[in-house]
């Protein structure tokens, strides 16, 4: 077996770095290819760059490319092979050279790869908004451009202070994504609404769609109109819930168990198939992998992946065959949340709140609310996670706690109670929907005439893959202080790095929740 290196995630060795094979199942073969993928990338980059010839084709791989290569997404080395024949291929119709030098991405002095990783790794989370954005008809050149920025930079040689100043650049382009993914969503789709949601599931035929990609959800809702088969959110599909454009099928009927990393526990023994828009993507069981299906990026060996068209367009015969052969549960089955709850509220993005904000700000000023929480961001496996659910269990009843993301999934089930007619648990979206959270802060920090790190607001994160490592370096763009992220700080960050990050932005790893909780309010 040939040796690997990836320290992209949060459950990697150690916390050093999966040498062997990957925590989330990724073979060393396939970790090898897809570094190559990025080495790839990078000379596309830098030849279009250079020949001053960027195209559509490449702008394309590049975003799809970098997802390709995000924690739990594909698997499948022969789809990987593929992808990197392509980007040689538009690489040699730009002009660039025949063969490239392999390049060493893990390699040099600890605080630069350091640097260049934590660059890479955000920019691989943007690509993700990117692609969703793109899909929907949606693009903004200097997102775009920045890709050929960003990829040319990882090659090059820069000072840490170079390094630094780049990665604060790229935090807020990605802000410029985020906001490009947004107005990609509620353009399609309507404002999302404050929305309750089912977690138990009908009897008869289902299909479940896992995933953030609306747009194949939108398609897969009205390929399955009026055949007798409910649809089901899993995961970060769970607030599409709330989007006009998408609620008003009847047969989206509910959300299918809790967060991604349950899935092997949850889809045992499945009758219905299951569709993988995005990650996260975990090996499957035996029991259910005969009802697995890819699209888009996603990828795992013996898989029926569906391609679409040079329209967008996707055709989802084999899964509603596949749904009504199987037929679904004789009975209704119940299914609950962590905490054992069966509903959940989700909708809440910056529209709905701002809608409120004159109501939020009244509280605040009243001393109806004393302190506003946002408990979010990526869900995992690893022991440490249960914090999360305690820390949100301990907020006092006049505080609000916004959420977004799979890390919810720890306590979204909770009922909290409301203040002033608003639940005291937000459900603000996707992890992309972070820019919700971003306008609401922004916007209650120009209503009290302060910063944002004036507000009786404080970030408590958990964090996974790389889609939470870009919006981290948003966050510390803005010049936000006094996060928390956990469960563990990531191992790609060296000692020095982590300084300069808690001596500048205070940033902190979690420690335990009444003691985080006791240094928020003060009352230490």
């Amino acid at each position: 077996m040939s040796d690997m290196f990836c320290f992209q995630c949060q459950q990697t060795a150690g916390n050093k770095g999966c040498t062997r094979v990957g925590v989330c199942g990724k073979q060393p073969e396939t970790a090898n290819l897809q570094d190559e993928l990025i080495c790839e990338l990078i000379h596309l980059a830098e030849t279009a760059v250079k020949n001053e010839r960027r195209t559509k084709t490449a702008d394309r791989l590049l975003m799809d490319g970098l997802f390709t290569t995000l924690t739990n997404v594909n698997f499948d080395n022969a789809s990987i092979r593929h992808f990197i024949d392509r980007i040689v291929s538009e690489r040699k119709k730009i002009g660039g050279a025949q063969d490239c030098p392999k390049l060493e991405l893990w390699k040099g002095e600890t605080d630069i790869v350091s640097l260049r990783s934590t660059l890479l790794f955000g920019m691989k989370g943007m690509a993700a908004y990117a692609h969703h954005s793109m899909n929907l008809g949606y693009e903004d050149d200097e997102v775009t451009a920045w890709f050929y920025k960003g990829l040319c930079a990882i090659n090059e040689e820069h000072t840490v202070e170079e390094w630094l100043a780049l990665i604060m650049e790229f935090g807020k382009v990605n802000l410029k994504c985020m906001e490009l993914l947004d107005s990609a969503n509620t353009g399609s789709f309507g404002t999302p609404v404050p929305t309750r949601v089912n977690t138990d599931i009908k009897a008869g035929p289902f299909i479940v769609i896992s995933g953030h990609d609306l747009k194949d959800l939108a398609q897969l809702l009205e390929q399955t109109k009026d055949k007798g088969i409910n649809i089901y959110t899993h995961g970060e599909m769970l607030p599409a819930h709330g989007y006009p454009g998408l609620k008003k099928y009847p047969h989206l009927a509910g959300n299918f168990g809790t967060a991604w990393q349950s899935q092997q526990k949850e889809f045992e023994n499945i009758p219905a198939p299951v569709l993988f828009t995005t990650n996260c993507l975990m090996p499957q069981r035996p029991s259910y992998r005969d009802r697995i299906y890819t699209t888009s990026v996603v990828g795992y060996e013996g898989l029926t992946h569906i391609t679409a068209d040079e329209h967008g367009n996707k055709d989802f015969t084999p899964l509603i065959e596949q749904a009504l052969e199987l037929g679904g549960y004789e009975h209704d089955h119940s299914m609950s949340g962590i905490n054992g709850g069966h509903m959940l509220t989700t909708g809440f993005a910056h529209g709905a709140v701002l809608a409120n904000a004159e109501k939020v700000i009244s509280a605040i000023k009243e001393g109806a609310i004393k302190h506003i929480f946002l408990v979010g961001g990526c869900d995992g496996a690893h022991p440490g996670r249960n914090y999360y659910t305690e820390f949100v269990k301990q907020t006092p009843m006049d505080t609000l706690v916004l959420t977004l993301a799979c890390g919810k999934y720890r306590f979204n089930d909770l009922d909290l109670g409301e203040i002033g007619g608003l639940p005291r648990i937000l459900d603000m979206g996707q992890c992309n929907d972070a820019y919700s959270a971003i306008k609401v802060a922004l916007t209650l920090a120009d209503a009290f005439e302060c910063s944002v790190n004036d507000l009786p607001l404080t970030l408590v994160l958990s964090w996974y893959e790389q889609k939470a490592v870009c919006i981290l370096l948003t966050l510390l763009s803005l010049g936000i202080k006094n996060m928390y992220l956990g469960p563990t700080l990531p191992a790609f960050l060296s000692e020095s790095v982590v300084k300069v990050l808690v001596d500048t932005y205070g940033l902190q790893p979690i420690t335990a929740p009444e003691q985080d909780m006791d240094a928020i309010l003060g009352r230490r």
